[in-house]
């Protein structure tokens, strides 16, 4: 074998590898063995994120027996077809308007849970960015100029997701305080 048979070799093994890890971290393939215990009453589904649909795909195929209802929002192209679990898209990683409402949507839909439901958030790399609910007193224009103002400066997400919870509603426990 010559050099190049070798490495053609060992990039076919390690691509090998990646598609099968890649497979394995589908939510089609691992969210059901992380589900809690079923609820007595319905199943409202909320969440946010770059996977959130197809989270919701996988949660239904899991569920099939659970009432269920929700809205989860993804990246514009990330959408997945689901049966009671309405996908909205919006932008990333600027907020924008279908972003906006859609979270309003969401809080709303949280806040008429009841003792017997179960309220499960699906959220993904992304969701800070997608679930916008502007604090009192923050536009979204605001808030989209805070996320530009990082993005240009090279600010690492870690800082980004410290600065998004003190310009929102939702994030920092906002969306578990949206739930009676």
């Amino acid at each position: 074998m010559n050099q190049n048979d070798i490495d053609a070799r060992g990039r076919e093994i390690l691509r090998s590898i990646l598609d099968s890890a890649i497979r394995a971290a589908l939510p089609a393939h691992c969210l059901a063995q992380h589900l809690p215990e079923k609820p007595r009453g319905r199943c409202i589904v909320v969440g946010g994120g770059k996977a959130s649909a197809a989270m919701a795909a996988a949660l239904e195929a899991a569920w099939p027996d659970v009432p269920m209802k929700g809205l989860v929002v993804t990246r514009y192209g990330h959408a997945a077809p689901t049966a009671h679990i309405e996908i909205v898209e919006a932008a990333h990683p600027v907020p924008d308007e279908a972003g906006l409402q859609a979270t309003a949507r969401m809080m709303a839909l949280a806040a008429q849970a009841g003792p017997d439901d179960l309220v499960l958030a699906l959220i993904s790399g992304g969701g800070s960015s997608l679930l916008s609910a502007p604090a009192e007193g923050i536009s979204l224009a605001d808030k989209q100029a805070v996320n530009r103002a990082l993005l240009v400066a090279g600010a690492p997400i870690g800082l980004m997701n410290r600065v998004r919870p003190t310009l929102s509603r939702i994030k920092g426990g906002g969306l578990a305080r949206a739930v009676p």
